[in-house]
């Protein structure tokens, strides 16, 4: 799992105090998942996109055992089970199929603008689910946002018909918003690390079934094909969501959010020194539509209990 559900901590209202920054655990953060965007598409020439997967969290996930056994996190108790499978098969397993399936088609910066819309998506399963409300600008940033998905997935082959990788990886991005409203209570209770571990490790086993055509995949790579899966279990998943966890731990989730805003431009930059991507200018404009609507429903957008 990479940027689509950044973790918050027990601690998500902001510290009176408001401390300092970590600016340096932030940026680790940030690059880390915007690599993973890049380097997806670069693996998928040498894995196909479910075995990719399951060897890049197959990785993770003993990570993940080792830090569990060297920290002795709470575990899991009995009733959260349910909720931490639904969170392994959507955040983990299902995201990642829609995903790489998607980048096989869609250039690395359009699937990192396309999946910038989950918040969005967050916010309106909210709305269909937990009844909360969304004032008149929360309506308008949706439809603008909307608008800003369809430029840049006219712009990748297929455009937004069914079956195509801009569908795909939106519905990736639909996973991620899923995966980010049944986490809240876990996080709560486990914190954010051993919540994402225990997650890791949960969409790990549900694709164990792949790992196989993994890692006959591999054998046949060469040796950049396993520095690609290592480069994406280790940075994007591992370093990623614990440098995330100590930003939002320091700062509160409120303030960390605005740094999502910096995962699109640091992708498409990265696409470009690392693949050679050029956006086009429907990326770039309908990126930034996407954009300044989820900013239009995250400020003015929502709202507060109490108000009419």
């Amino acid at each position: 799992m990479d940027a689509q559900s950044a973790p918050g901590t027990p601690a998500d209202t902001l510290p009176a105090s408001h401390p300092p920054v970590p600016v340096f655990a932030a940026a680790l953060a940030i690059l880390s998942w915007a690599s993973s965007y890049p380097v997806v598409w670069l693996a998928l020439q040498f894995l196909p996109p479910i075995p990719l997967a399951a060897a890049r969290y197959a990785l993770a996930a003993l990570l993940a055992l080792l830090w569990v056994g060297w920290t002795r996190p709470r575990l899991p108790r009995v009733q959260d089970l349910p909720r931490f499978a639904v969170c392994g098969a959507i955040g983990i397993s299902l995201y990642n199929i829609l995903f790489n399936v998607g980048e096989q088609t869609v250039s690395a910066g359009a699937a990192s603008l396309l999946i910038s819309f989950s918040p969005l998506i967050a916010a309106l399963l909210a709305v269909g689910v937990m009844g909360e409300r969304l004032s008149v600008w929360g309506w308008v940033g949706s439809l603008i946002s909307f608008g800003g998905v369809i430029l840049v997935a006219q712009g990748q082959p297929g455009g937004l018909t069914f079956g195509s990788g801009a569908a795909d990886v939106l519905g990736a991005a639909f996973s991620a918003a899923v995966y980010n409203a049944a986490q809240k209570k876990l996080v709560a209770v486990y914190g954010a690390l051993a919540t994402t571990a225990y997650v890791l490790i949960i969409g790990a086993v549900l694709l164990t079934p792949w790992l196989p055509q993994a890692l006959s995949s591999l054998q046949a790579a060469p040796v950049s094909g396993w520095l690609l899966v290592v480069q994406l279990a280790v940075f994007p998943a591992i370093l990623g969501y614990g440098a995330w966890a100590h930003v939002v731990g320091r700062i509160g989730v409120a303030r960390s959010s605005g740094f999502i805003y910096l995962l699109a431009p640091t992708t498409l930059l990265l696409a470009f020194l690392i693949t050679a991507e050029v956006p086009d200018w429907r990326m770039l404009l309908g990126g930034a539509i996407i954009l300044a609507g989820v900013a239009l429903m995250n400020t003015l957008g929502r709202i507060k209990p109490g108000q009419k």
